[in-house]
């Protein structure tokens, strides 16, 4: 990810609940830009998000250690690759802080930071679902 400055109040929103961007003015009721504003300082950091999950492997990973942290071995039989190559895209999850790892002994394990990797892609993964199938279910958005 980059280094770009992030704003003061970055995990305001996250404090009082999810920010909606939604306020009296075209920026809230403080007249700065929110978090969900077309000119939000986060736009730059977030597509360097999607980037990051713009592999297959490393959504796969998202996707598997949602059920609890797992070694490496462990997690390349689930997504199918070998320990090598899920190594190098773990090591990419981690500069991205979507992943942690904790050694024990000579294992390593990887668990999420938190869910919000894992949701983007699983509503990534719903919106394929919807675009293929035509799925009449409701959106799963907030599920």
């Amino acid at each position: 990810m980059s280094n770009s400055p992030r704003p003061a109040d970055d995990h305001a929103h996250h404090d009082a609940g999810h920010d909606t961007g939604r306020g009296h003015g075209p920026h809230g009721d403080s007249g700065h830009a929110t978090s969900l504003d077309a000119d939000s300082p986060y736009i730059d950091v977030a597509v360097e998000v999607f980037s990051m999950l713009a592999d297959q492997t490393r959504m796969k990973i998202l996707l598997v250690l949602r059920d609890g942290e797992l070694p490496v071995g462990e997690l390349a039989g689930r997504v199918g690759k070998t320990p090598t190559s899920v190594s190098q895209h773990l090591a990419k999850l981690r500069m991205a802080r979507m992943v942690h790892a904790r050694q024990e002994g000579t294992r390593v394990f990887y668990s999420l930071v938190d869910e919000h990797a894992a949701t983007l892609v699983t509503q990534a993964i719903y919106q394929a679902e919807h675009a293929i199938d035509g799925d009449p279910h409701p959106p799963r958005r907030w599920r």
